[in-house]
């Protein structure tokens, strides 16, 4: 199904060639709707380019401008910006197409492809904390989005499971572990270990060392340190599972760093021999002598000692998603301080001989009221089970003010719908570079762009059809007379157009943000337009109109993970 974005640009491209002049500039939702509900900046792009008058070609261009039923005749405005206003009836046309529509108008992208998506990658032996939020939220979107659209979707948790850490986890838990508080409490127990071995290591150098020789003993495959890495990887992915559960997020695979490690040394040797690495000063190293950016900033593939690093495991984790898993594509949802390590994995990709499309994309981070990092007021990084729970604590007491009379069960599984969906939708309603402040009573507020207005939304629209006593009409055309009416049905018809553009920049805030403003279209279009008293047909008509914004708002929040609960 096209979109009105879509016909109008086809439009666009024939009156500029019928004009005699090349595609140029863009075809964008109007910045002011006082103006019409389309605008194209090509006469300006043009005009730039050719050294003429923007004004004169907009009006050359608009002379071509093929209208049909489609939209009034193009208007000039500014200094030679070209401004579409849509016909009523051709409003009323594509509303009903999309209504009948299982997907609500969003075509399959005309390309499709196997995309692996990195996202998530909590470490093992520590809690997730409110860092990794960012990361597996909108990696989740992102992966809903992708799949939705057509492509091809694996989910892969890469956990840190392996590292110079456990050495100390391991001779903690020979030395230090107390039995008792493993049972009650599994993951603190192995943090305290963890921090006091850590403590003792840094003071005293035979800890240090004991500790080094138990990771080569674990690296080693020596039997009883394997058990006990085993048994803190067992906990860990315990509690990983119960945030998970909360978020409602699955992965397809979870092969964390310990599943590559038998591959690293092949992957040196590889390098060393098709010359794209070297020995230098006893480590093997990759230089980038001939990329101007990396030319100073050479990696170590190899340690003089003979270890691996993170750098190695990741070469060899491209390798499986390229060579098992056939990925067209690969994208990495980790933290910005991560971009010269990606740069730097990424070419020497390039040099061996991948095509797959590689991406890095990068998000800021979570601050406190302070505007700092959000940690504890000890100065810890806020877990993030804990985070969650209190958003369901929290929601669950404004549901216990608003509506008393809801059984337990409503409240609670309302209560987790309101509170995960807050605290993800603050997140994926920004754009993902920018910093944003952790505010509980901004994001819980039934006012503004935050999820609970967008799920109010929802719930105002299913409680008109309990009131009415039936469901959605089945209709064969759309009375659209009131503007308001006009606006809403438009608003929704450009579902379709914002799902597909997330993926251009990876940005779930312009599905968050287009979902705000259809809320919003609704909100004055349910002020100005009566519904349940109408006279027919405006009164199945606007119940239709009611529906579609219900699908729409479900359906849109279901692709950033977000789920809406019948009453609030």
């Amino acid at each position: 199904m096209e979109t009105f974005q879509s016909v109008l640009a086809k439009k666009l491209s024939d009156a500029l060639a019928a004009a005699g002049l090349p595609d140029a500039g863009e075809l964008t939702l109007a910045s002011d709707p006082r103006f019409g509900d389309y605008q194209t900046n090509a006469a300006l792009i043009l005009g730039k380019q050719r050294n003429e008058n923007p004004r004169v070609l907009a009006e050359k261009i608009v002379a071509h401008f093929v209208t049909d039923d489609l939209c009034e005749p193009p208007a000039v405005a500014g200094a030679g910006f070209i401004n579409f206003t849509l016909r009523p009836a051709a409003v009323a046309e594509k509303t009903m197409e999309v209504l009948r529509d299982d997907r609500l108008g969003v075509a399959e992208a005309k390309s499709t492809q196997r995309i692996v998506i990195d996202f998530g990658s909590p470490n093992v032996a520590k809690p997730m904390h409110v860092g990794h939020i960012r990361s597996t939220v909108l990696g989740d979107a992102l992966a809903r989005i992708a799949q939705f659209l057509g492509h091809e979707v694996i989910r892969d948790n890469h956990i840190g499971d392996w590292g110079t850490q456990f050495g100390m986890v391991i001779y903690g838990w020979k030395n230090l572990l107390d039995r008792q508080a493993l049972q009650r409490n599994p993951l603190a127990e192995i943090v305290r270990i963890y921090k006091e071995t850590n403590e003792r290591a840094a003071r005293d150098p035979e800890v240090r060392e004991a500790c080094r020789q138990e990771l080569i003993k674990l690296q080693a495959g020596d039997k009883e340190n394997l058990d006990i890495w085993n048994e803190c990887v067992a906990f860990s992915m315990q509690d990983f599972e119960r945030v998970y559960k909360l978020l409602d997020i699955h992965y397809d695979i979870q092969c964390g760093e310990s599943f590559y490690h038998d591959r690293l040394s092949g992957v040196v040797e590889r390098l060393l021999e098709s010359g794209i690495a070297e020995i230098s000063e006893g480590a093997v190293v990759v230089f980038f002598r001939e990329n101007s950016e990396l030319a100073d900033k050479p990696l170590i593939i190899r340690k003089r000692d003979g270890g691996f690093n993170y750098a190695t495991t990741d070469l060899a984790t491209i390798d499986y998603r390229m060579n098992d898993l056939k990925a067209d594509a690969v994208w990495y949802v980790v933290g910005a301080p991560q971009i010269l390590h990606f740069k730097q994995i990424f070419e020497i990709a390039r040099r061996e001989g991948y095509t797959a499309e590689l991406r890095h994309i990068t998000f800021g981070s979570v601050l406190g009221e302070d505007r700092k990092l959000m940690k504890t007021r000890s100065g810890e990084n806020v877990p993030l089970r804990e985070l969650l729970e209190e958003a369901c604590k929290r929601a669950r007491k404004i549901i216990e003010e608003k509506n008393p009379q809801l059984s337990d069960d409503e409240k609670s599984d309302i209560a987790q719908k309101i509170g995960i969906g807050a605290v993800k939708y603050a997140d994926l309603s920004q754009y993902r570079m920018t910093d944003y402040v952790f505010s509980w009573d901004k994001m819980l507020s039934l006012q503004g762009n935050t999820a609970p207005y967008l799920q109010n939304a929802y719930v105002r629209i299913r409680s008109i059809f309990r009131k009415a006593g039936e469901s959605a009409p089945r209709i064969d055309e759309l009375v659209l007379a009131d503007s308001a009416e006009i606006n809403l049905a438009k608003r929704l018809c450009q579902f379709a157009e914002s799902v597909p553009q997330v993926l251009n920049d990876f940005r779930p805030n312009i599905l968050a943000n287009y979902l705000f403003e259809a809320a919003n279209s609704f909100h004055t279009f349910y002020e100005a337009c009566p519904v349940l008293k109408s006279e027919e047909p405006t009164r199945s008509s606007r119940l239709a109109l009611c529906d579609l914004t219900a699908r729409v708002l479900k359906h849109g929040l279901g692709l950033l993970g977000i789920q809406v609960p019948e009453k609030m």
